[in-house]
C-alpha cells in the first residue's frame, strides 16, 4: 500500500482481494496458508507466485511471463483458461450447478457414457470424485469389495494421491508423515522388477495392483519393453485386478488418448484426473469393468461425494474429451513429439556428459541429468530464462519436462532455444559448486 496525498493505493488489486506487495504476499500465504511451502520455493531460488494466465503461459505477480512446461501435472494439458472450455463452463453455468449426488444427474450420466466410449471394450462404468486422489481410494475400495481381499501391491516411489487410501499406496515420503504407511495391507514393488511383483502376488491375497502407467513422481521412467504386459499376465494368474492410474498419462498425452491402451492391455479399473478438469473445474473419474461395478448394485450409495462428478465439471470434461479426440490434436501431439526429441537430442549431443537421458512417451518426458540434483539446478535455471519446469520429487535428478498437446510450433522452439541455454548454464554452475551444495 502506498499514500497518494490522504488515499491509500493498493498496488496488486484482483477485484476479490488485494495485497500490498508481493513480499506482502509472501508474508500473508506464510503466515494464513502453507509456511513450509511457501518457504520452500523461496529458499529454491524460486519467487514465483502466478498472476495473469493464458495458454501455455503464465505471468508472475510482477510481470514476468513464463512458458508453463510443468502444467500442474498435466491438468493444463489444454493450456490455461482455454477458451472453448470458458466457453462452455459459461454456456453450463446458464442451466448446471453442482448437482445432487443423491440423485441420477443428466451431465454425470452424459460424461460417463462418452468417457466409456473412448477406453478399452470391457470398460462399462464410471464413478466420479472431485480429485485424482478420490478416485484412486475408489478404485482401492472397489477392488477390495470385487476380490473380498486388502492387499494392494503398488510401485516403489509411485504416487497415486494424498488422501487416505491413496498415500498409503504411495511413496513412504508422504505415507509415513500421517501414520498411513501400512506395510500388512499396501505392499510396494520397484518398477520393471516382474521378480518382485510376482512375489508380492504369488500369495493370491492381493485385491488388485495400482500402477502409473509411467511414474511421473518419480521421473517418468519408462516401462521396459513387454513389463505392463506381463504385469497383466501375472494378475491373472494369480486373481488381481490390474488398476491403471492414467492421471498423467492420459487424454493424449502418449499420442494416445489412454497410454495403457496403447500398451495394449484392458485394465480392470483405471483411474482419470488433472487433464479432465481442463484447469477449469474440478473432477476425477473411476472407469471400472462389469465384474467391478459390482457394488453399484448391491449398495449405490457405497460412495458418496458431494463435489465428486459435478455436473459442471462434468460439461466442461466432455468438452476435454472431444478435443482431446480430435484428429488434428492426435496428429500436432505426434508432430510436437517429434520436434521436442530431435531437439533435446541436438542438446544432449552438446552436454553428453550432463544431459545423460531423454524418457519420452509422446509429450510424457523425464530429462536425467549426471547430478543427484541436477534437475533442481536446471529448474533455476529455467525459471531464470523464462521457462517453469518442475524437479522430479521422488527422484531430482530427472526434471519433468511436460509440454502441452496444442502447443504451437513457434513456441516449441522457444523453449528448446531457451532450455539449451538453462542447461548450459546449469553445467556450469555444477562445475563451480561442489555437488552437496545444491540442497534445496
Amino acid at each position: 500500500m502506498v499514500r497518494s496525498g490522504r488515499r491509500r493505493v493498493t498496488l496488486y488489486d484482483y477485484g476479490f482481494f488485494s495485497f500490498d506487495s508481493k513480499a506482502d504476499f509472501l508474508h500473508r500465504s506464510e503466515e494464513f496458508w502453507n509456511p513450509d511451502k511457501t518457504r520452500f520455493w523461496q529458499d529454491a531460488g524460486v519467487d514465483l507466485v502466478i498472476d495473469r494466465r493464458e495458454g501455455y503461459l503464465f505471468w508472475d505477480m510482477a510481470g514476468r511471463r513464463l512458458i508453463d512446461l510443468h502444467l500442474n501435472g498435466g491438468t493444463y494439458n489444454l493450456g490455461h483458461r482455454n477458451p472453448e472450455l470458458i466457453a462452455v463452463l459459461e454456456q453450463a453455468m446458464g442451466r448446471f450447478d453442482i448437482g445432487n449426488h443423491h440423485f441420477p444427474a443428466l451431465a454425470r450420466t452424459a460424461l460417463a457414457e462418452a468417457l466409456v466410449e473412448t477406453c478399452t471394450p470391457n470398460m462399462r462404468r464410471v464413478i466420479y470424485g472431485a480429485g485424482g486422489g478420490e478416485a484412486t481410494d475408489i478404485a482401492i475400495k472397489t477392488a477390495r469389495h470385487t476380490r473380498q481381499r486388502r492387499k494392494i501391491v503398488s510401485i516403489r516411489k509411485g504416487y497415486h494421491g494424498h488422501t487416505g487410501l491413496a498415500v498409503a499406496a504411495g511413496d513412504d515420503r508422504f505415507s509415513t508423515l500421517f501414520l498411513s504407511d501400512r506395510p500388512d495391507e499396501f505392499v510396494q514393488v520397484p518398477f520393471n522388477d516382474l521378480a518382485a511383483m510376482e512375489e508380492a502376488l504369488r500369495g493370491g491375497d492381493v485385491a488388485g495392483v495400482v500402477i502409473e502407467t509411467i511414474p511421473a513422481t518419480y521421473g517418468f521412467p519408462l516401462p521396459e519393453p513387454g513389463y505392463l504386459q506381463a504385469v497383466k499376465g501375472l494378475c491373472e494368474r494369480y486373481g488381481a485386478l490390474y488398476i491403471a492410474d492414467e492421471v498423467q498419462t492420459g487424454l493424449m498425452r502418449t499420442g494416445e488418448m489412454w497410454g495403457i491402451a496403447k500398451a495394449g492391455i484392458e485394465p480392470d479399473i483405471m483411474i482419470v484426473g488433472k487433464g479432465i478438469t481442463g484447469g477449469m473445474y474440478p473432477i476425477a473419474c473411476t472407469v471400472v469393468s462389469e465384474e467391478c461395478s459390482a457394488w453399484l448394485k448391491e449398495d449405490g450409495f457405497g460412495h458418496i461425494s458431494t463435489g465428486g462428478g459435478a455436473e459442471l465439471g462434468c460439461i466442461v470434461a466432455l468438452k476435454v474429451l472431444e478435443i482431446c479426440g480430435r484428429p488434428e490434436v492426435r496428429s500436432m501431439v505426434h508432430y510436437i513429439a517429434e520436434r521436442f526429441r530431435a531437439g533435446l537430442m541436438a542438446i544432449q549431443e552438446t552436454y553428453p556428459d550432463w544431459l545423460v537421458g531423454i524418457r519420452q512417451d509422446g509429450v510424457v518426458m523425464g530429462l536425467e541429468f549426471d547430478h543427484p540434483q541436477g534437475a533442481k539446478l536446471v529448474m533455476r535455471r529455467l525459471y531464470e530464462n523464462g521457462v517453469w519446469a518442475i524437479f522430479s520429487t521422488l527422484d531430482p535428478r530427472v526434471l519433468q519436462f511436460k509440454p502441452g498437446i496444442l502447443l504451437s510450433p513457434d513456441l516449441v522452439d522457444e523453449i528448446l532455444d531457451r532450455a539449451a541455454v538453462a542447461i548450459g548454464q546449469a553445467l556450469a554452475d555444477v562445475a563451480t559448486a561442489p555437488r552437496e551444495a545444491v540442497s534445496a
